[in-house]
Parts: structure tokens; sequence; C-alpha cells
């Protein structure tokens, strides 16, 4: 038997600008729905985010929201935003990421 699959509701979001982090990415996107978790990426040589993130909701709704709107900037750059149809595709990236 199969284990249950188990749904998650991410998005991946690019463009990030340098100066915003995980507390900033977190109060943005939690005007769309209840975040459960931000996943901010970073260089070991850099020691500065590679601009890209996983932000993961507590339900489809925060995704939904997220995906109506047609813009998001922050800090003055346009985000990338697509939804995740992978979930945790950068298992690897996570090992590394800043966890809250």
């Amino acid at each position: 038997m199969a284990a249950p699959t188990r749904k998650f509701f991410e998005i991946f979001v690019s463009k990030v600008p340098w100066t915003v982090a995980n507390k900033e990415l977190k109060e943005y996107f939690g005007q769309f729905g209840q975040v459960k978790k931000c996943v901010l990426t970073f260089d070991k040589e850099t020691g500065f985010h590679k601009g890209f993130c996983w932000i993961r909701f507590s339900s489809e709704k925060g995704v939904t929201n997220v995906l109506e709107k047609d813009t998001h900037v922050l800090e003055g750059a346009k985000l990338e935003i697509k939804q995740n149809t992978h979930p945790l595709a950068g298992q690897r990236s996570y090992r590394d990421a800043d966890f809250d």
C-alpha cells in the first residue's frame, strides 16, 4: 500500500532583491494567507542569498490569492512568481537554507 500523498501549497519566487530577508518575505506574502515556511537559499561563498525562495502556505487559498495578483513588487523590484508543482523540488537547497 502506498503512503498517503501530502499536499503542499507552495510558490517559487525569483528575482528577490538582495536587500530582502525572510522576515520581509513572510510579511509580504502573509497578506495572501498564512505562511508556514519561507526558504531563502544562501550562497556559502558570498553570504548573500541567491535571489530566489520557496514560500509554503497553510492552505491552497494562499497560493491562489498570490497568483490572482498580476504584479508583486518588493523594495522596488518586480518578483517573478510560479506555483511550485514539485514540492521539495529544491530539496538540496533546503539543506543549506535558512529556516525560520
